[in-house]
């Protein structure tokens, strides 16, 4: 069974920051930073949205929330990244097999934590740090802040494609969500095979599915 990562200082890894009463950004933000709020804003209104708050509306409102949050997280990149060197071993075929199962894992996984998330405390987001390089790779780092003052810092990192910005790596406290993936699906693969990690990450969603 897949793991989903975790951290001493953080609830979840798809907590990512999205769960706030209120945003603190910097005066000079450029279009990483900018986007990144967005995405924030965006969600955060559909979770406060009266008429999406009914359980029949439960679809209705995730599938807001997934529109939202594939324009602005890359997951196809996470996949293959969370690969590594495996993914240039695959076939066409199963590359367009795994990327959907791998997206659609964190989508579920996400909007499950977001929704539980969102209702637990107040939490305020600083935007303390914005890169951006000629490559088209930037990094916007946040600082969450909660009235228990266990703060702690999530950076994103965004490559620019097709004039969008997309996260491709999200790090809690220094521990970066595509390496721990890629930790766990290399142990899989090594021990077991390709297949196999297929198989759990579709028994992971099966499993998202029951439980939602």
């Amino acid at each position: 069974m897949m793991n989903v990562p975790r951290h001493n200082g953080f609830r979840s890894w798809l907590l990512i920051g999205l769960c706030l009463a209120g945003l603190a950004g910097s005066a000079t933000a450029g279009e990483p930073q900018d986007k990144v709020k967005q995405t924030i804003t965006e969600v955060l209104a559909i979770l406060q949205d009266e008429s999406l708050k009914a359980p029949e509306q439960t679809e209705a409102r995730r599938a807001k929330i997934r529109q939202v949050v594939q324009q602005r997280f890359g997951f196809a990149e996470m996949g293959k990244r969370a690969l590594g060197r495996h993914w240039r071993k695959l076939k066409p075929a199963q590359r367009n097999e795994f990327l959907p199962i791998f997206s659609d894992l964190l989508e579920r996984s996400y909007i499950s934590k977001i929704e539980t998330a969102v209702t637990a405390e107040k939490i305020n987001i600083l935007y303390t740090k914005e890169t951006i390089d000629k490559d088209g790779y930037a990094l916007v780092r946040t600082e969450v802040e909660n009235p228990r003052d266990l703060n702690f810092e999530i950076e994103y990192r965004l490559l620019k494609r097709d004039g969008n910005w997309e996260a491709y790596d999200i790090v809690i406290e220094g521990v970066s969500l595509v390496n721990n993936y890629r930790t766990q699906f290399n142990k899989i693969i090594r021990q077991e095979s390709y297949e196999a990690l297929v198989k759990k990450l579709k028994l992971k969603i099966e499993q998202e599915e029951a439980a939602q």
